[in-house]
């Protein structure tokens, strides 16, 4: 049996076929099938005699099955600059394996904007709002902070420019480098506070961050001040959701179920430890679901996904988590066992006697850790202060 020739995936850039090696321009050649964008197939020349394919929308879906149908033949898939960086190439590992893909990449639009600004990349984070919501930059706003945002047309640098000035910093550095590596590349400078006019389509936005003197100034580590969230009252406290989020050990590309979540400071709070942790936040009421849908998206996670439905019931066909935290619904018959059959750690807070009692049982009977955690705030008592207690927490967690 011959072997099947490998997925050749080429990065190309603004400059088309003049900036390709010649191992790319090989592959092209001798290709019997080229798929791509619309914009990159018309970058090649006539010397790229196979069939040319353009990427239906929705791409990813399509994905496996168009693989499929052209197995066999000498596919090569065109990506913008770094197929790996943000790209198709990530897509197609997880579709058809690293060993069937041969990459030839091209320097990626982060790279060019470095050099062209003279950033040490390895200094920068980036943002792709390529198919993503624009609110994810916000958490990467932090005084003297660059940040690169992968553009998804001409409209995203006055809406980036409108968001960052929402937040507070309207007089951060911000430069626009259009159509990078072609003959009618660009840059154009100002402050996202005074940003107007149109972009090119193709477009990188570099941010220098700077902070308005009132900006307000949220850290990273767990524990946001609780007026950081619209809530209704029920919210995890934030000495509390500090305490809770150290049970609950958030790593990188993890799942958490944020049970009963209430406002969604949890599952918000883990997904801001590491930008690949994912959370679904399970809510029996619709007009709590919005908020937390809002309380995300300010916050900068707007991947949280949110899921209105009453437990146990809402949690059928959710994906395996890695953790489980149940803040709301514990008495009710059903939601611990069945968060106990994911084989997931879990960690679930009480503040009532009988969802005390429900958590003294299960440390009975599966071991864990008990917690009581009660904070007291200073307050106004006549012209001194005194220490008002909030009620006491019980933490069960659960590391399995």
């Amino acid at each position: 049996m011959a072997e099947r020739p490998p997925i050749v995936v080429v990065g190309i850039g603004t400059d088309g076929w003049a900036g390709l090696t010649g191992t790319a321009r090989d592959a092209l050649v001798a290709a019997d099938v080229v798929l791509g964008g619309p914009r990159q197939l018309d970058l090649l020349p006539g010397d790229v005699t196979g069939a040319r394919r353009a990427w239906p929308s929705p791409l990813v879906p399509a994905v496996p099955d168009i693989l499929d149908e052209l197995d066999g033949r000498r596919v090569v898939v065109l990506a913008s600059g770094d197929p790996m960086f943000f790209g198709i190439g990530t897509t197609l590992v997880r579709v058809a394996g690293a060993e069937r893909l041969q990459v030839i990449p091209h320097p990626s639009s982060s790279s060019l904007a470095c050099a062209r600004l003279g950033w040490a990349l390895d200094g920068v984070e980036t943002v792709s709002v390529v198919g993503r919501p624009v609110d994810a930059l916000v958490r990467r706003l932090a005084p003297g902070v660059r940040v690169l945002v992968l553009s998804s047309g001409e409209d995203s640098p006055a809406e980036i420019a409108k968001l960052v000035s929402r937040h507070g910093f309207g007089p951060s550095r911000m430069s626009v480098l259009e159509n990078l590596g072609g003959p009618d590349e660009r840059v154009v400078r100002g402050t996202a506070g005074g940003w107007s006019g149109p972009s090119a389509a193709l477009n990188v936005v570099a941010l220098d961050c700077v902070a308005e003197p009132d900006a307000r100034l949220l850290g990273e580590s767990p524990g946001l001040p609780d007026d950081a969230y619209d809530s209704d009252g029920q919210l995890t406290k934030r000495e509390i959701r500090a305490v809770t989020l150290a049970h609950l050990a958030p790593r990188p590309g993890e799942l958490l179920w944020d049970v009963g979540a209430g406002s969604g400071s949890i599952g918000i709070e883990w997904m801001r430890a590491h930008r690949t942790c994912r959370a679904v936040a399970v809510e029996a009421r619709a007009v709590r679901a919005e908020r937390i849908t809002a309380n995300a998206a300010a916050l900068g996670v707007p991947g949280l996904r949110v899921v209105v439905g009453s437990v146990p019931e809402a949690l059928d066909g959710l994906d395996t988590p890695d953790a489980v935290f149940v803040g709301g619904g514990l008495t009710r018959d059903g939601v611990l066992d069945r968060v106990l059959a994911t084989g997931a750690r879990v960690v679930a807070n009480a503040v009532t006697v009988q969802t005390e009692a429900v958590l003294a049982a299960a440390h009975a009977r599966h071991g864990g850790t008990l917690v009581r955690v009660q904070v007291g705030r200073a307050e106004p008592v006549g012209g001194f202060h005194g220490w008002r207690q909030s009620m006491p927490v019980t933490i069960w967690s659960l590391n399995r």
